[in-house]
């Protein structure tokens, strides 16, 4: 499948452990390109999708120089977002224990942005999906923070992780779009090009 990708040097901009491991999955052959300090601000006027689009499009004008004929480039950014605030990678302890205490035993979005851009063009798109989580203990909120470390994780939680086995009530829309990347949709454009 993605034979048409093999007119492509396909070029992953992502440090992401997981975003490597779900195009992986695709069965996409890929290189990662990364640079240090991106910049991800953001207008104060966005909102919810419009978020991590306009920074994925950010990251993709950051590597737009390195891209090359005949490369493609995948960018992503990915949100937390609960009553109309964005939750992002936590900055200490204390607000990833902040964090996860607001989402229990409630409903948040998780919205991701991705850029697909050669030379040549630039499709983008925004998936959503809807995370239900169960009313989490304080020792449990706070054993998973000193356990599995999550500060690197938009809302302070990694859904493949143990908090999502024993808090995930329910979950609307992609999986794995709440890992950082909705590899379905992405198939579905890259099979496009």
């Amino acid at each position: 499948m993605l034979d048409n990708l093999k007119k492509y040097k396909v070029i992953l901009a992502s440090n992401s452990p997981r975003r490597k491991e779900l195009l992986a999955g695709l069965g996409v052959d890929y290189e990662v390109r990364t640079l240090p300090d991106v910049d991800e601000s953001y207008p104060d006027t966005l909102q919810g999708a419009d978020i991590p689009l306009y920074i994925a499009k950010e990251k993709t004008d950051a590597y737009r120089d390195m891209l090359k004929p005949g490369e493609l480039m995948i960018t992503a950014d990915t949100i937390v977002w609960l009553d109309g605030k964005v939750l992002g990678k936590p900055k200490d302890r204390e607000d990833a224990l902040c964090m996860l205490r607001a989402m229990s035993g409630r409903t948040h979005e998780v919205f991701t942005g991705v850029c697909i851009t050669t030379t040549e063009w630039q499709r983008s798109f925004a998936a959503q999906t809807e995370v239900r989580f169960s009313k989490l203990s304080e020792e449990e909120i706070t054993y998973y923070i000193d356990k599995f470390q999550p500060m690197d994780k938009a809302g302070a939680y990694g859904v493949q992780e143990w908090i999502g086995f024993i808090g995930v009530e329910n979950i609307s829309g992609s999986y794995y779009n709440i890992m950082g990347l909705p590899v379905q949709r992405l198939y579905k454009e890259l099979i496009r090009i």
